[in-house]
């Protein structure tokens, strides 16, 4: 960068002005005013309406550090220039010195001006063009659009993957192939790949259990042969889980459990790596078993493995492909939702296929579940609401891990909290946590904010809803949207469980968007309540989760697939089998090294005396944590 030295007298003329002559006290305040503050007085150079504004070239530069009017008139940096004019009583003095320092000029009249003086100042080659002249409205604008462009093309992922308004085209409608050339996928925008790369790689940093089962397995490759078809939330630790079963041997094909919790981005970069996903972030109902089926009906492609989260994927296949599911080798379930509905396939004798309840082992129910959701619940209220928790009411419905995890990080931020629950024993828990147990009706119109995390039906009714007071918040933490009383018709269709008396979609309702995710359903009177992700799960709808917490649900899923698939034939027999305890503890201890912990080990002596294995089980199957 060059560095011009400009001379401003080359550019600047010194009007005359006729200034009287002031006494020290009235100069004073003169002298204090800001060089910018003089110039604006003067009139521009030639004459002309001392009110209309300078050429732009003509204008000063922007003021830098340092300027302002201490600098201004401080000796180092130069004096003030003034256009001064004053009657000097000695006509024959043609050269005096100015009272500021400057040199003056006595004209034969006697009128005193002061002489032109160089002023030297350091300009940029490359900006003198740029500051010289102030920008017009039209050009601050463009120079915004320019700044913000510029930003978003940073390597800021958050800035550049976000959905855009002028592309309402349906995935279902586009023709889009990776690199590879394969359209066996269906994504919001396969270009957003490279940033869901850069997320994956992320959260791999804070998956160790699955990147050390990769290292130990890959060349085993104990899932070679295995078709999982899988239906969880679409995310960068589910890509993680994905492409280690892809190490492990496996072929996979994936659709979404949620229709808001997918990451666009995540699902363009497993569609890059050749993964058939079928997944966006805000599908339809329609969409939505669309993109099911797309993963299960493949011609020549008949899958053995189910990875389930929440039994819509499981349910399909039962219904739909009744021969495709008696070939199913093994089902892996995550939710309650899911695994309630395993039973009652179980119960009815119309389980042909061996499931594992992974929601119910101690790596899931104790981890994922009560730590996950106590970080989440706050971060999704945060980014949807930015409300202040301190001083709050607010009720949780139901007080098993989930509502556990809740009620701590709400009473953690100084919140007043009320808990709902159908079971003592984990009434009598939250009683002694501190926590007022209450039925829902003795509190809903004095609550701030009503929490469900309960994996039921009905838990808040229109009655409820009708009986809140204004600005109330209302969100769901189980995996269903069935816990609030939302839809007017059954969701998903399929089940009867689902069907409402009454709901929000009524005609006497108003519904008005906020923000993504964030609807106000406003009553004929006014009231409003604040319904985020239209009763869908709150911390993967609106915010994410903690990784590490996710790496150790999704250890627990990988290990119970390779369990049912490399099972002997009579192992597992047609019903729902909990995860064995001993596997549980392996996934413990695949993330004991991330805090450098280490396990105290039994002398042979101790492990005789309590009549167990030095390397576990530790607990028997029964034991509850």
């Amino acid at each position: 960068m060059s560095v011009q030295v400009v001379s401003a007298a080359a550019t600047a003329k010194v009007p005359e002005v006729e200034l009287k002559d002031l006494s020290p006290s009235e100069a004073e305040p003169q002298l204090g005013r800001s060089a910018s503050a003089v110039s604006a007085m003067a009139p521009p150079a030639g004459g002309g309406d001392p009110e209309a504004p300078a050429p732009a070239a003509e204008r000063p530069p922007a003021p830098g550090p340092g300027s302002g009017p201490a600098a201004a008139l401080s000796p180092a940096a130069g004096k003030v220039p003034q256009a001064s004019a004053m009657k000097r009583s000695d006509p024959h003095h043609q050269h005096q010195r100015h009272r500021d320092g400057g040199e003056a000029l006595v004209s034969p009249d006697g009128t005193v001006t002061e002489a032109p003086r160089t002023v030297k100042k350091i300009q940029f080659a490359d900006q003198k063009q740029e500051f010289n002249k102030r920008p017009t409205k039209i050009g601050r604008r463009s120079l915004s659009r320019s700044i913000s462009q510029s930003s978003t093309d940073s390597y800021s992922s958050a800035a550049s993957y976000t959905d855009s308004s002028d592309d309402e085209t349906s995935p279902r409608d586009k023709q889009q192939k990776n690199s590879k050339g394969s359209s066996d996928f269906c994504v919001k925008n396969i270009k957003q790949a490279e940033f869901g790369r850069r997320e994956i790689e992320i959260a791999e940093q804070e998956m160790p259990a699955l990147m050390a089962l990769r290292k130990r397995a890959q060349g085993e490759k104990p899932l070679a042969g295995a078709k999982i078809v899988g239906c969880t939330h679409i995310t960068a630790q589910t890509a993680v889980l994905m492409e280690t079963l892809g190490a492990l041997g496996a072929q996979c094909r994936w659709a979404a459990c949620n229709i808001y919790s997918t990451l666009n981005e995540v699902a363009a970069a497993l569609a890059e790596s050749g993964f058939p996903v079928f997944a966006w972030k805000g599908e339809s109902e329609d969409d939505f078993w669309w993109c099911i089926d797309r993963c299960v009906n493949v011609e020549g492609w008949q899958p053995n493995m189910i990875l389930d989260d929440g039994g819509d994927l499981t349910h399909w296949i039962y219904k739909k492909y009744p021969n495709m599911f008696k070939k199913i080798k093994g089902i892996v379930e995550e939710s309650v939702t899911g695994v309630h509905r395993l039973y009652q396939l179980s119960k009815a004798g119309k389980l042909c296929v061996p499931a594992m309840n992974v929601n119910d082992s101690v790596t899931k129910q104790k981890f994922d579940n009560l730590y996950c959701c106590r970080e989440s619940i706050l971060d999704g209220l945060k980014r949807t609401t930015d409300m202040m928790f301190g001083g709050k009411q607010v009720v949780v419905c139901g007080y098993g891990e989930v509502g556990k995890g809740c009620c701590a990080a709400l009473k953690a931020m100084g919140s007043i909290v009320y808990v709902t629950e159908i079971d003592p024993i984990c009434a009598l828990q939250a009683c002694m946590d501190g926590f007022r147990l209450v039925k829902l009706n003795e509190v809903i119109r004095q609550v701030d904010i009503v929490i469900t995390c309960t994996g039921n039906k009905n838990v808040v009714t229109r009655e409820h809803l009708d009986r809140m007071k204004n600005s109330c918040i209302v969100c769901n933490m189980g995996h269903s949207n069935t816990e609030i009383d939302v839809w007017d018709k059954s969701w998903p269709m399929m089940y009867s469980l689902c069907v409402f008396q009454a709901s929000l979609r009524t005609p006497e309702l108003t519904w008005e968007r906020v923000r993504s995710q964030v609807d106000h359903v406003i009553w004929p009177d006014g009231k409003r309540i604040v319904l985020l992700a239209e009763g869908r799960l709150l911390n993967l709808s609106c915010s994410t989760v903690p990784t590490f917490v996710l790496s150790i649900t999704a250890t627990t899923q990988a290990l119970a697939l390779i369990e049912l698939y490399n099972a002997p034939e009579g192992r597992y027999k047609q019903d729902v089998y909990l995860l064995p305890k001993k596997m549980d503890e392996y996934v413990a201890s695949l993330h004991l090294p991330t805090f450098d912990a280490h396990l105290t080990e039994l002398t042979d002596e101790q492990a005789k005396y309590l009549g167990l294995n030095k390397n576990g089980p530790f607990k028997p199957n029964y034991y509850r944590y």
